[in-house]
């Protein structure tokens, strides 16, 4: 179960101690929450509702549809993706949170998961109590990348060159609060990273800026960032995830960079309004998880540029604990807000 609010809060602030190395208490354990009773009947009665907070063609959005078929087929009933755009992805959470009609779920982000209220304290719904994790989809890491022009050739060098430009270097993201920035923040403290950032208006606009030679360093999306680096015009230090991800082929990882305490993903998720009947959660967990070992959908995910994740939906309860204890750290320390 998610933490508590007065616990997230002490969570985000063992976060932020854990950031600068120092000791830490255990990990707090959040009280279960009572789950609903299961309405009557056979469930789902009807088609279900798949909100997505981003437009047709995102990668939220293909790894949504890459499921959604082969879990109505296990469900029984069709499962229809609706695009609802905006806020990164909070106006689809938000509708997922208040809704109550037990056939709405959403495949949402870990910005709606986990940190959307530590960002901008008016956001309208509170990950903590508002959803019923269901189980992860997808994840993918992403790519730290230099200018072109960055002396060296192994991780190891560039690290040394992006250490030495101190503030004289800048980094990219498509905005403040995005994980690319949250994670370029991260990197910063643990690796004595001292450049500045400047935002953009989305990842392409990010590269073009590095290409130009305008910025020096960004995290980067693998499939936007893979034809760049592969034609020598920007650099790879490695890839956020604790291991070599299919996304990345042989890359290295910031870990084999010698680089501790860094690992990040993003995330995508099945989610499901906190008042959802516990027994439809697990229905829909282990549907999720039969889907998820399918080889067409494990490639589609590829495609669309995550790697097929499942899990019970605990794995990705404390997913969404980590995140917001890391993140939040970030968040709190730095004063990030949108």
């Amino acid at each position: 179960m998610l933490l508590t609010r007065r616990r997230l809060l002490h969570s985000c602030a063992a976060g932020a101690v854990a950031l600068l190395g120092w000791p830490a208490g255990a990990q707090d354990r959040a009280a279960p929450r009572p789950a609903p009773a299961p309405s009557g009947g056979t469930w789902p009665n009807k088609p279900l509702r798949l909100l997505v907070g981003f437009p047709a063609g995102a990668s939220p959005d293909l790894a949504a549809r890459a499921v959604a078929e082969p879990l109505g087929r296990l469900l029984g009933q069709p499962v229809l993706v609706e695009n609802k755009p905006g806020a990164s992805g909070n106006h689809a959470a938000l509708e997922v949170a208040q809704a109550r009609d037990e056939h709405t779920l959403g495949a949402l982000i870990n910005g709606n998961m986990t940190i959307a209220r530590l960002l901008d304290p008016k956001t309208p719904f509170d990950p903590e109590k508002d959803f019923a994790p269901v189980g992860l989809m997808g994840t993918a890491p992403l790519v730290l990348a230099v200018s072109g022009q960055a002396a060296g050739k192994t991780p190891a060098e560039l690290l040394l060159w992006a250490r030495n430009q101190g503030t004289d270097a800048k980094y990219g993201t498509p905005g403040n609060g995005t994980v690319g920035h949250l994670g370029m923040e991260l990197l910063k403290m643990r690796i004595s990273i001292r450049a500045e950032h400047k935002p953009f208006s989305g990842n392409p606009q990010v590269i073009e800026a590095m290409l130009k030679g305008e910025i020096q360093m960004a995290l980067l999306p693998p499939g936007l960032a893979a034809p760049h680096i592969q034609a020598g015009k920007l650099k790879m230090i490695g890839i956020t995830s604790p291991e070599r991800s299919p996304l990345t082929g042989d890359w290295p990882t910031l870990r084999e960079a010698d680089v501790r305490g860094a690992d990040l993903e993003i995330w995508t998720a099945l989610a499901a309004p906190a008042t959802l009947p516990a027994a439809h959660v697990h229905k829909l967990n282990a549907a999720l998880s039969q889907v998820l070992r399918s080889e067409p959908v494990v490639q589609a995910l590829l495609k669309a540029g995550w790697q097929a994740r499942g899990g019970d939906s605990d794995v990705l309860a404390r997913r969404m604990r980590s995140d917001t204890s890391t993140l939040g750290g970030v968040i709190l320390m730095r004063g990030i807000k949108t």
